[in-house]
């Protein structure tokens, strides 16, 4: 029987990059659809749910995915919402690949250094990777705080994580260099996640920091968040501090995406949200 996964993109385009992915991790058939949302996913449920024995479900999964982290979150739970006993299968939730890409950033950290106690920082860090990566840091013992442009979008971004998560996050407002800059003080760890093409600090802002020992970036694109360091770094040494680049801790967010798609189809009743995608990603660490 065929492995059938059902993308429901809350953009109007579903993600090529997940369609591709999804086929990687051995669903036999992508079924792509854009612009869903919690008011007309019931009939794309029940499709789902309706149409195999109980004992072939397990070959049916929904992914939900697009670039706006709330809206699929919205999208996530109301799918949910729609299976009952004996009718359900498995669904993940990775908008904007958010929670693969901050999961394989932590747990790529965490074999480096240690995370417990230290102080983080995740620099723009109102998206959606800065944000599940935020509540990851601090779910491992990290005191972590996001920064933003306007303090109103920190203040936003860590009360969503608060609810959902109930981690406890600062919001700090850093408007220019000078402000990321002395954000960044006193930090032993920070992570730049920020719009793509951006770059967040230069390298006389990060080199000499006397405390600072870990940094990751989620940005690929030139110029990299952080510069000085490469996409490429995979936990190496510059001045005195360990880097990550998007493509060093990317091979790990690739493979565990794949696995994810892949336990899918174990059986029908897999939730994949952030903690089980984090878990898995330290175990595959």
């Amino acid at each position: 029987m065929k492995k059938l996964l059902f993308q429901f993109d809350t953009d109007f385009h579903p993600s090529v990059f997940d369609s591709v992915v999804a086929y990687d991790g051995g669903a036999d058939h992508v079924i792509g659809l854009g612009g869903v949302s919690p008011e007309n996913v019931k009939g794309l449920v029940e499709g789902t749910i309706f149409t195999r024995a109980p004992k072939d479900k397990k070959n049916t999964a929904i992914f939900v995915g697009g670039s706006d982290m709330a809206a699929g979150q919205a999208l996530f739970i109301a799918v949910q919402k729609q299976f009952f006993p004996g009718f359900r299968v498995s669904v993940m939730l990775d908008s904007n690949g958010s929670n693969t890409t901050a999961a394989a950033m932590v747990a790529k950290l965490r074999t480096t250094g240690t995370l417990a106690g230290k102080k983080a920082v995740v620099l723009a860090g109102t998206g959606p990777v800065g944000q599940r990566a935020a509540v990851m840091l601090a779910q491992e013992g990290a005191t972590v705080s996001i920064t933003s442009r306007q303090i109103a979008n920190a203040e936003k971004a860590c009360a969503a994580m608060k609810e959902r998560f109930n981690v406890d996050l600062t919001p700090i407002e850093a408007v220019d260099y000078d402000g990321r800059v002395q954000a960044i003080q006193g930090a032993q760890i920070v992570l730049a996640t920020g719009a793509a093409g951006v770059e967040l600090l230069k390298p006389e802002h990060w080199q000499d920091n006397q405390t600072l020992e870990m940094i990751a970036d989620a940005n690929a694109t030139p110029p990299v968040g952080i510069g000085g360091t490469d996409v490429m770094d995979k936990g190496l040494d510059r001045h005195g501090k360990i880097i990550w680049g998007a493509i060093g801790f990317g091979t790990l967010k690739l493979a565990l995406h794949r696995a994810c798609i892949a336990k899918l189809f174990e059986d029908n009743k897999q939730v994949f949200d952030a903690e089980l995608i984090f878990q898995l990603a330290k175990e595959m660490a």
